[in-house]
């Protein structure tokens, strides 16, 4: 296994690290057995949330007695002090710890990043954890190329965490800023969410990348984890015929994949096309049908309200038939 330090959390971390997403698809049991397979192959990275339901949970009772093995991540989508605040101490409930290594903040829009860092905001509490001993480092984790822009200039962001994949390479020259910068960069969505079947090429295409700190994929039964490892223990540069399989995968999937970018935005209705199609994925492809069945039937506006305007797809720089996407995630979601 390699070892990676996490920018400037000075963090030792494995080159791989475990997506917690999917432990929502296992128990407490199985996460156990993830969690000893995670010792056996020197995986000691581990990245959860609060908004993954009893992902925390099923981790803190899986880590007893190994805690101090692990370098433990997770985040909260709250944007004010006291709700941040109420946040760690459940984390650090569930996780059955005294401390949390990266705390990030989840997912910001640009409007939610003024308010995490105005008076009162979710930063507040973070340092002030920070200083307490309860977290370690702070991080934030984006889906915006543009926001991932700004957060390299911020100075009290740690770490970042972004999609990289075959797929989605509009970080990548930010990815090699936040090397410049030292700041540590963990790949999230290494599969696409999914969408790209071919997981070795998939991981060996990001491990690739030297400015790659680390790689999350998602993994829930211990075949995952051999077959991740394997494939991220080889960080040489791509052979040919490694880079034909890339392109043939970009050739399949990259006039129909949504790479969150958000330039469609604002829909003439208020739908929000990006999350319609993550929380499609996520039931279509990870096999989250409850967890992503709540979320979206929880959005003011879903797929079956688009009326068709088009206005959307004149401004993907991917040229997506979203409208079309639309009809078929109706049909996915059931509304």
């Amino acid at each position: 296994m390699e070892y990676r330090v996490l920018g400037k959390t000075g963090l030792h971390i494995s080159r791989i690290g475990l997506g917690g997403i999917p432990i929502q698809k296992i128990d407490a049991e199985g996460t156990k057995a993830l969690i000893g397979e995670l010792l056996r192959k020197g995986v000691n990275f581990i990245d959860t949330a609060r908004g993954y339901t009893v992902s925390e949970e099923y981790l803190g009772y899986a880590l007893a007695g190994v805690r101090d093995q692990f370098v433990l991540a997770t985040k909260s989508m709250s944007r004010t002090k006291d709700a941040m605040e109420k946040d760690i101490e459940i984390s650090l409930n569930n996780l059955r710890t005294d401390y949390i290594d990266l705390y990030q903040v989840h997912n910001p829009s640009a409007k939610d990043l003024d308010q995490v860092t105005t008076v009162g905001g979710a930063l507040e509490a973070l340092l002030e954890a920070k200083a307490a001993g309860k977290i370690g480092h702070i991080g934030i984790t984006l889906h915006s190329a543009d926001l991932f822009k700004k957060a390299v200039g911020l100075d009290w962001v740690e770490s970042i965490m972004f999609p990289y994949n075959i797929v989605e390479t509009q970080g990548e020259a930010l990815i090699a800023e936040c090397a410049r910068k030292n700041i540590g960069f963990i790949c999230m969505k290494p599969l696409a969410g999914g969408a790209i079947e071919d997981a070795v090429t998939a991981m060996r295409f990001i491990v690739s990348n030297q400015n790659v700190s680390v790689v999350i994929p998602g993994m829930a039964d211990v075949a995952e984890i051999e077959q991740n490892v394997s494939a991220a223990s080889d960080t040489s540069p791509l052979t040919a015929e490694e880079q034909r399989k890339v392109a043939s995968i970009r050739a399949s999937l990259g006039t129909n994949f949504c790479r969150r970018c958000n330039y469609c935005a604002p829909c003439s209705v208020g739908i929000n096309i990006p999350a319609v199609f993550l929380f499609e994925g996520y039931y279509s492809r990870y096999d989250l049908k409850d967890w992503a069945q709540a979320r979206y039937s929880a959005m003011s506006k879903t797929a079956s309200d688009c009326i068709g305007c088009g206005v959307c797809e004149t401004r993907c720089p991917y040229e997506l038939p979203i409208r079309q996407m639309l009809k078929e995630a109706a049909t996915v979601m059931g509304k």
